[in-house]
């Protein structure tokens, strides 16, 4: 299949966990890739290796999308090598569990700047090549945005903010043809996840497989699944959705 046939495709935190499998994934189905990332070169670097060593396009660009002058540059970069967009992925996220009474000024803005502001900067930039022709923003978000745990204030509340965005630029751009949905992953098996200290073998693991009807992880293959089709044409009359991608996590 190639559902995703020679449309250009920018993900940010595209160098590892479910960036780097929606990267991956999105290449199979034809589509040429922007892999974005902050400070993970090598990793970028590989994603973009594995694509093109199996026929496909894509290239690696540098940028803290907390930063406007990096995102300025992302777009610019993207629209000078492929010259248009269709498909923006909102992936790249700064997660830290932390109780409140350890939360400062300095966290509080890292999570906020790269999930929110980040996302918001990309979204802007990303409707100047989406041009007449409409395009699909994919925003990746979390089940802590509808469910939140003790020990995740921030990273929930930045969650939070991506579903709200979601749900308010789908109205604000459905006149445009640009479709703006949300993925809620539950507990995935990514970098993040394990800084975090979702660990093999660790309580918190265990929590998430006891409250998983599926009683598993997931794996960022799961959520690049869901992204292919979400932006593919058989979901084009899908928008300002927040869909869990879950195991059914959210019940719990």
């Amino acid at each position: 299949m190639s559902r995703l046939k020679n449309k250009v495709a920018v993900v940010t935190g595209g160098s590892k966990g479910i960036g780097a499998a929606i990267a991956k994934h999105f290449a199979e189905e034809g589509a040429k890739v922007v892999v974005n990332y902050a400070s993970s070169k090598e990793a970028a670097d590989n994603v973009v290796k594995i694509i093109t060593d199996n026929g496909g396009i894509a290239i690696s660009v540098q940028g803290d999308i907390s930063k406007e002058v990096d995102v300025i540059r992302l777009f610019e970069e993207t629209k000078k090598v492929f010259g248009t967009l269709d498909i923006l992925v909102n992936n790249a996220a700064h997660q830290q569990y932390l109780p409140i009474e350890q939360v400062s000024v300095e966290n509080f803005h890292k999570h906020f700047d790269t999930n929110v502001l980040g996302a918001t900067l990309a979204i802007q930039k990303s409707l100047q090549l989406f041009n007449d022709k409409g395009g699909s923003i994919i925003n990746i978000s979390s089940v802590a945005g509808k469910l939140p745990m003790a020990g995740v204030l921030l990273y929930a509340a930045t969650k939070a903010a991506i579903n709200a965005i979601t749900i308010s630029l789908s109205k604000e751009l459905g006149s445009k043809n640009i479709r703006v949905n949300a993925i809620l992953p539950g507990a995935t098996e990514t970098e993040g996840a394990t800084n975090a200290g979702v660990t093999s073998g660790s309580e918190a693991e265990k929590m998430f497989i006891t409250n998983t009807p599926l009683g598993r992880r997931g794996q960022p293959e799961d959520v690049s699944k869901v992204a292919v089709f979400l932006a593919s044409d058989e979901a084009a009359w899908i928008t300002g959705e927040n869909i869990c991608v879950s195991g059914g996590l959210y019940g719990f």
